[in-house]
């Protein structure tokens, strides 16, 4: 490490709703953050098109335009939003120590505090139909789109809890769901398994998965077809829901924070505090529970708030120190 490297107090990486919150709070806080946008700046949001749950738009708003105003508002108190991908980090196990982070694989940072916000990937199927739909009627979230599907036909592709949990949801709204498992079984759990097969208006279609997503500009249809028989089925459906699991991008901190079996940054308690201190995990990285902007940015603020105060423990340690 040079004599020339910069030093941040507050380093966030990662801009979807938890980093802009985190950043907005600790600019407020005269933490000077310093954000990093990574590949996909503004998150996952701005895949949606319209965003109708987020308090403070009630006429619904954006994706990409809600982003906008984020990070205009973090921009506002003093935040430096840079592009760039973290590529590599080197924390210390110390209190008060300093967390070195590597850019784009070439730049090295030192920090002070550390709040991730590097969220979770959506898994898609993968087929060019899908990809091409993305945003015209297929999405990775029920719970965030589905309202625009009310009264109309759906499909759902997924077999586990979430799946389960987001074809009654739709059920609720929509006037048929059509669900596909791959298997001859659900990996729901047995209650969950009980919900979608007492509903009446989901169609439960085993050992079958997608051929086509049907469509030019919205979707259409679907062509499904049995990995059994090989026998192939077109139906009508408006949208279409991926519910396969997400995948934390949290790479680049295995070996050093602690996660769980699927990769999911591990926060103690009720806070946003990983294993290191001085490093905050805030957001979709952190919780695969609900994964909601809200909420999202309901830990950017208590990752900025604990940041604030790790800081403040520190330079009041140093003060009696110094005495």
């Amino acid at each position: 490490m040079s004599e020339t490297t910069e030093r941040i107090k507050c380093l966030i990486i990662g801009s979807g709703p938890a980093g802009y919150t985190a950043a907005i709070y600790a600019a407020r806080a005269d933490l000077n953050p310093v954000m990093y946008t990574g590949l996909e700046p503004g998150g996952q949001l701005t895949t949606t098109t319209e965003v109708d749950n987020f308090p403070g738009y009630p006429e619904g708003v954006d994706g990409p335009a809600m982003m906008v105003d984020l990070q205009k508002q973090a921009e506002r108190f003093g935040t430096q939003v840079r592009m760039g991908m973290v590529t590599e980090v080197e924390f210390s196990k110390e209190v008060g120590g300093v967390h070195k982070v590597c850019v784009d694989n070439s730049t090295w940072l030192e920090a002070e505090t550390v709040i991730i916000s590097t969220g979770a990937t959506a898994k898609y199927l993968g087929l060019p139909s899908e990809q091409r739909l993305r945003g015209g009627g297929v999405s990775a979230c029920a719970v965030c789109d589905g309202f625009f599907y009310k009264g109309q036909d759906v499909a759902i592709v997924g077999g586990g809890d979430t799946a389960a949990e987001e074809a009654t949801y739709l059920a609720n709204i929509c006037t048929k769901v059509t669900m596909l498992v791959r298997k001859d079984e659900m990996r729901a759990s047995k209650a969950m398994q009980h919900r979608v097969m007492n509903t009446k208006n989901i169609d439960l279609r085993y050992n079958t998965e997608v051929d086509e997503v049907l469509g030019d500009q919205v979707v259409e249809g679907l062509r499904m077809v049995n990995n059994q028989t090989g026998e192939k089925e077109e139906i009508k459906i408006t949208g279409l829901f991926i519910a396969i699991g997400h995948k934390p991008n949290t790479e680049i901190f295995k070996g050093q924070l602690d996660m769980d079996s699927t990769g999911y940054l591990i926060t103690k308690g009720k806070s946003t505090k990983t294993n290191i201190p001085g490093v905050f995990a805030s957001g979709d990285v952190q919780d695969k529970e609900y994964r909601q902007a809200i909420t999202a940015a309901g830990t950017g603020c208590m990752a900025a708030l604990d940041a604030e105060r790790y800081l403040a423990t520190i330079e009041s340690s140093e003060e009696v120190t110094a005495k």
